[in-house]
């Protein structure tokens, strides 16, 4: 039986194109004439996903435009509207610890936690900021089970990445649930899998 859920933030709880132009507008108004439009595009799809010191060294920005980059990135915050997943709805009628843990720059992810409001949905909620700490959201996962005394097959981890926490989920033995609202990849690579949380609701029932 399940006592807790573990969910990750950015396109598992609400979905990131609805607001990457406006919430990255400063960021992308630095960068749009300095690189190419290729360069550009990818970029602008890998931070929804990456931190901007990651992205800037993965397509080698110069150094003025990196530091400008990372000085906007790690200022940044969002104060424009923002709508969870309809579905998402389904989530908060579950009687269960829920813990939310959302690797990022922590002033941008607080607002957008603020703007969601759905601060109250959790009992604790974890930012993990990756330019300012190594720790990952396998670490996390660990610090949350050691305090409050779950096992792994007491949790269940709920996340869009197969990369990230789907990944770290599976490394502590934690059972997993991929939220694929787009359909991008194989239920194969999570115990669990939707693209929706129709399903969700009917795996937590069945694990409560």
């Amino acid at each position: 039986m399940k006592k807790a859920l573990f969910f990750d933030l950015d396109d598992t709880i609400y979905p990131t194109v609805s607001v990457v132009d406006d919430m990255y507008k400063e960021l992308f108004h630095l960068l749009k004439p300095r690189v190419s439009e290729d360069v550009f595009q990818a970029i602008r799809t890998d931070i929804l996903s990456t931190p901007f010191h990651t992205v800037a060294d993965r397509y080698a920005l110069k150094k003025d435009v990196k530091e400008e980059g990372l000085r906007i990135s790690l200022d940044m915050t969002y104060g424009g509207s923002m709508e969870t997943f309809n579905d998402y709805e389904l989530t908060r009628g579950i009687k269960m610890d829920k813990f939310l843990i959302t690797a990022g720059y922590v002033k941008l992810q607080q607002s957008k936690i603020r703007q969601l409001q759905i601060q109250d949905d959790f009992r604790e909620i974890f930012i993990p900021d990756p330019y300012r700490s190594v720790l990952t959201k396998g670490d996390i996962f660990k610090q949350i089970m050691l305090k409050y005394e779950y096992a792994p097959s007491d949790v269940l981890v709920i996340g869009d990445n197969p990369e990230s926490e789907i990944l770290f989920a599976r490394e502590l033995g934690i059972e997993t649930y991929l939220y694929d609202y787009e359909g991008k990849y194989s239920p194969a690579l999570a115990d669990y899998y939707g693209t929706s949380y129709e399903g969700f609701t009917d795996i937590a029932a069945l694990q409560h």
